[in-house]
């Protein structure tokens, strides 16, 4: 029984007992969150356009931040690395679709996805020729982001919110809301989608098969960079970085591998649930360090019952 109370009735009596610390809880996991959903937002722009599932996007992420702060060690202005960083990112874009992915046009998907992770082997060795092994600070002051504090007192305790924290969950807001516009409203976008839905419609009509892969491409290099900003003021700049880029993968498993609400969605609720699982049930019941597994667990959970995951389209197969 009591093993019944620890695991049932006690961590939602210390969520009441102490609502200022679940609201810090929350707000911890909500800006992890935002940043799980940008990188699966990359996974799934590719996808969509492309059925490409980009193993890359985590080494995208730490390139990116590597290749910002590496500018700037070079000499150069922190707001002239920004747009020189979204040039190589560009460079690249184009380098992936001329180099890898135009020569595997009606490949089989394994083919594919061997080749991404092809690029993922290619960028880990060239990064480190060029910026080194090593872990580097981010340019957080240099680029004018916020390092202080707000603190708020809610339920006679108080909350702290790290202002980068704030300004990485205020530009993924724009960016993901100019990312909507920009596919809904666009010409480019509806080709985007138009791509995604029907290949072969979409080339009759003259879409451009290359030009979308580019654009995805690099849509999904601005993303990693945005990423890769926020991940760096946190936790510094390496090749470690890449391994937050795995969360991704149940948030696409829990969002659907071509829905971009799904990803946002499924980023906000494992980054959310996976700290308040941390804090009040693994740490006192399993000694803590459950963040690293709770995300895939909870998206094997919803896979039993619901295979395309909460967004995905339900697949209908006729014999």
């Amino acid at each position: 029984m009591e093993i019944l109370y620890d695991i049932l009735v006690k961590p939602f009596v210390d969520m009441v007992a102490a609502p200022d610390f679940f609201l810090q809880v929350v707000w911890e996991g909500l800006v992890s969150g935002v940043l799980y959903a940008l990188i699966a937002l990359g996974f799934v722009l590719i996808y969509k356009s492309s059925r490409i599932f980009n193993f890359a996007q985590g080494i995208m992420v730490v390139f990116a931040a590597l290749t910002l702060v590496g500018l700037y060690e070079k000499g150069v202005p922190a707001l002239l690395a920004v747009p020189l960083t979204l040039a190589v990112m560009y460079l690249l874009a184009m380098t992936i679709e001329r180099v890898v992915l135009r020569p595997l046009v009606n490949q089989p998907d394994i083919i594919l996805f061997m080749a991404t992770i092809g690029i993922t082997m290619f960028l880990i060795g060239f990064g480190e020729i060029i910026f080194g092994g090593e872990n580097k600070v981010m340019i957080t002051e240099q680029l004018m982001i916020p390092t202080g504090s707000y603190i708020f007192e809610p339920f006679g305790g108080f909350v702290s919110i790290e202002q980068k924290d704030l300004t990485a969950v205020v530009g993924a807001v724009v960016l993901v809301g100019v990312l909507l516009l920009f596919l809904n409203r666009s010409k480019m976008g509806r080709a985007i989608r138009a791509l995604g839905d029907d290949h072969q419609a979409a080339l009759s009509v003259g879409i451009s098969l290359s030009t979308i892969w580019v654009l995805v491409w690099f849509i999904a290099g601005v993303i990693a960079l945005a990423t890769g900003i926020v991940w760096g003021a946190r936790a510094g700049v390496s090749f470690a970085l890449e391994v937050i880029a795995y969360k991704a993968l149940p948030v696409l498993m829990l969002g659907g591998l071509e829905s971009v609400l799904g990803a946002i969605v499924g980023g906000l609720a494992i980054g959310i649930l996976e700290k308040l699982f941390e804090i009040y049930w693994g740490q006192p019941l399993l000694g803590g360090n459950t963040e690293t597994w709770f995300a895939f667990v909870f998206a094997l959970i919803v896979l039993l019952f619901r295979p395309q995951g909460l967004f995905g389209e339900r697949i209908i197969e006729r014999v």
